[in-house]
């Protein structure tokens, strides 16, 4: 079987590699990489492609970035052209982002097999262009990998057979289990955007005393309003407690835009670094106290580390973080309090979901062999 296997953005890549390496000189499955250069910068994606050992992709669209629009057309239009090129029996995308969506339709309609990793997700909020994606993706694609119960229970209300869903785990998981050792080994030294200052972590401040932000989601920092609260709220916390913030290139940029550096260097403790490495993100967040964010992926490597996470949104395509894990859904005016219970040791823990163990990649394979 010629599988093509589709990586658009960053958390893409966590999720290709351990298929890549668990794929590599198999006997029947030939697998070919296909990066479709949603995210194009060095930090955002060629980084990641170094750090979990994935090899050069066959294929990169280079398409770069644009509105959803054009940028999901790019890739159709490139995708349908690798498709035509390579005939393959089957194309694996993973996610929600744009390039899911649209490498499953070129697929979809060519009559090829198409195959969701992380099918089943549902936030139940269509302003969110990752739920589309999500829709889309599902309603066309053959076979469904879930990795939660949550995610099997939404597709089969949405009428896709049982046969069809296999709840295998998280590769997310994998690629985490398999660098936690090494990421912790790495470098935590970082240069402070716009100050004239550089921050060790187990020097300036103890392991363990610190939290760590993530913040991009439109509704949070693509208004002025709601920008400038969440920065007075992260100045107040960093007051009680440090905070390292690897700024997503959006944010930084609003931010800019917004006035609101001059708010940001009153707050000495408020650390904003560059965006970092998988493996650098990796050692900040096992060492941290806590997360604050709006993003996906951290919900579910603080459930493995057991470490609260408390995610600004009113929903989550991720409940089972919520429901088995650490992660808690909160408001603007809750992060306050919730910040004071974790450092007065009483932040939310949980346990790990079923299959979350490092092995979900072997478990995709031998699907993959019965295709």
């Amino acid at each position: 079987m010629k599988l093509i296997l589709v990586a658009g953005a960053r958390p893409n890549f966590m999720k290709i590699a351990p298929l890549m390496h668990a794929l590599k000189g198999h006997n029947t499955i030939q697998a070919i990489l296909v990066h479709t250069g949603q995210h194009y910068d060095v930090k955002m994606s060629g980084q990641f492609f170094e750090e979990l050992n994935i090899p050069t992709p066959d294929i990169n669209l280079e398409v770069g970035s644009a509105s959803h629009a054009v940028q999901t057309a790019r890739i159709m239009e490139g995708f349908e052209k690798v498709c035509i090129d390579e005939k393959p029996d089957a194309v694996l995308v993973v996610g929600d982002v744009n390039s899911t969506a649209a490498c499953t339709l070129v697929a979809s309609k060519m009559g090829i097999k198409t195959i969701h990793y992380e099918a089943g997700l549902r936030s139940n909020d269509r302003t969110m262009p990752e739920e589309i994606n999500r829709l889309v993706t599902d309603a066309i694609s053959d076979v469904f990998i879930t990795t939660s119960v949550d995610a099997d229970e939404n597709l089969l209300k949405e009428n896709i057979p049982a046969e069809k869903i296999h709840m295998l785990g998280n590769l997310m998981i994998d690629s985490l289990v398999a660098n936690l050792a090494k990421a912790q080994s790495t470098d935590l030294k970082f240069k402070l955007l716009n100050r004239n200052k550089t921050i060790e972590i187990g020097t300036d401040f103890l392991v363990g005393k610190y939290g760590v932000m993530t913040f991009h989601r439109p509704g949070n920092v693509d208004e002025k309003e709601s920008l400038t609260k969440l920065v007075q709220l992260w100045g107040e916390i960093s007051e009680k407690v440090p905070l390292v913030f690897p700024v997503h290139p959006r944010t930084y940029k609003n931010i800019q835009n917004f006035g609101l550096q001059e708010l940001i260097d009153k707050y000495n403790q408020l650390y904003f670094i560059e965006p970092l490495g998988y493996m650098q993100f990796i050692h900040l967040v096992s060492r941290s106290m806590f997360a604050l964010t709006d993003s996906g992926g951290i919900q579910e490597e603080t459930t493995y580390l057991n470490i609260p996470c408390l995610t600004v949104r009113p929903n989550t395509e991720r409940p089972v973080t919520v429901w088995e894990g650490s992660n808690k859904l909160i408001k603007l005016d809750e992060i306050t309090s919730e910040v004071d219970l974790i450092i007065a040791g009483k932040g939310k823990t949980g346990k790990t979901p079923k299959f979350w163990n490092g092995g979900t990649a072997v478990r995709i394979v031998e699907v993959l062999e019965c295709l």
